[in-house]
């Protein structure tokens, strides 16, 4: 009785899936098209700016039953595997796999590329301004334990430019090679996580020892090695190296989150919802930091972030980093830079991009 139920819905779902392959095959031939066009013009395979607007359209034509979210999935992927046709585009993170910076590589990027693990911050730089990666995914900033500081150091530095933004929703679990903690007298993860769940851990495991390592991927491995080593890290890791969940999502703030950049030789054009990325010093005067971020103000440009770093000069100097609504080439944001550029003893714009979507 069910199966002549559904019989006809799924002939029905069958000659729609049929409707949507050709569909996807003819957008997949026009963006074969764009990319001939491109390569003529020796323009960039991929557009953070383009893409973002494909999926904010996307979510503001739909209809549902659909959520939104799924619907940007679903084109982030058809997306990346259309610019695959072109060329893969090789992005570099920071490793092994399993971390919630590849998880952001995917987040932006779609699956349809080469991701290529790096075992440092430093080396996700340097392999991206060599050219051995088009992009680079770096973590910025977390909501609960704040800046990044090796990424801060390094955009001082690097010719390369912010072209994206991406935030994933960091959820901690604690795993183990037998899914339980008996004989395990290591908790192992990156520094930033094991703060992450500093309290949960002071309640359930204070006296078992914490053992910071280069990231919570690393630790799983570890553990995959080792039934004396538990790890905190994602439930992807976990799959990765046949873990077993001791307890999930143990983060002591639920709504924590990273935010990652994405750097290259990119400068992107604006998609009507974008942010930049400066960096700037004072002259060692009173009030030069209100004045200096005046301009702002007069303007009407909203700051979005303000973070501060030593400069190592050993004077108690410091390069401010600073987030602004808009882009660069809008025009209030540009008199806003133009006038900071004037007045700061040190300016630099570190990219204009389109905000995570």
């Amino acid at each position: 009785m069910n199966d002549n139920k559904l019989l006809p819905l799924r002939e029905k779902i069958d000659a729609i899936d049929a409707a949507i392959l050709e569909l996807l095959n003819q957008r997949a031939s026009v963006a074969q098209e764009v990319g001939h066009v491109k390569a003529e013009t020796n323009a960039p395979v991929f557009r953070p700016e383009r893409e973002a607007q494909v999926l904010r359209n996307m979510a503001a034509k739909n209809t549902g039953p659909l959520l939104n979210e799924d619907i940007q999935l679903i084109f982030r992927e058809v997306m990346s595997a259309c610019r695959a046709l072109e060329r893969r585009v090789v992005v570099a993170f920071l490793g092994p796999v399993g971390t919630f910076s590849e998880q952001a590589v995917y987040k932006q990027f779609g699956r349809a590329i080469e991701a290529l693990p790096c075992i440092s911050i430093d080396e996700v730089f340097r392999a991206t301004e060599a050219g051995t990666a088009d992009f680079g995914v770096v973590p910025i900033e977390n909501s609960s334990e704040g800046a990044i500081n090796r990424t801060l150091d390094l955009l001082l530095q690097t010719s390369l430019a912010i072209s994206g933004e991406v935030a994933i929703a960091v959820q901690h679990s604690l795993m183990s090679k037998s899914g339980t903690m008996e004989g395990v007298t290591r908790i192992c993860a990156h520094s930033q996580a094991l703060a992450q769940c500093q309290a949960w851990l002071n309640q359930h495991y204070p006296h078992v020892e914490r053992q910071a390592v280069a990231s919570n991927a690393e630790a799983a491995r570890m553990a995959s090695a080792d039934f004396s080593v538990a790890a905190i890290a994602s439930e992807i890791a976990g799959h990765q190296y046949n873990l077993g969940i001791v307890s999930a999502h143990i983060q002591d703030d639920p709504h924590n989150r990273t935010r990652f950049a994405v750097v290259g030789r990119l400068n992107t054009t604006p998609s009507g919802k974008d942010q930049t990325s400066i960096v700037l010093a004072t002259p060692n005067k009173a009030g030069a930091v209100y004045n200096l971020l005046a301009p702002l103000s007069k303007h009407g440009v909203s700051m979005t972030r303000f973070e501060s770093r030593p400069a190592r000069t050993g004077n108690w100097e410091y390069y401010f980093y600073v987030d602004v609504e808009g882009h660069a080439m809008d025009a209030k944001v540009k008199a806003a830079m133009d006038e900071l550029n004037q007045d700061a003893a040190f300016f630099k714009i570190l990219g204009s991009y389109p905000c995570t979507v």
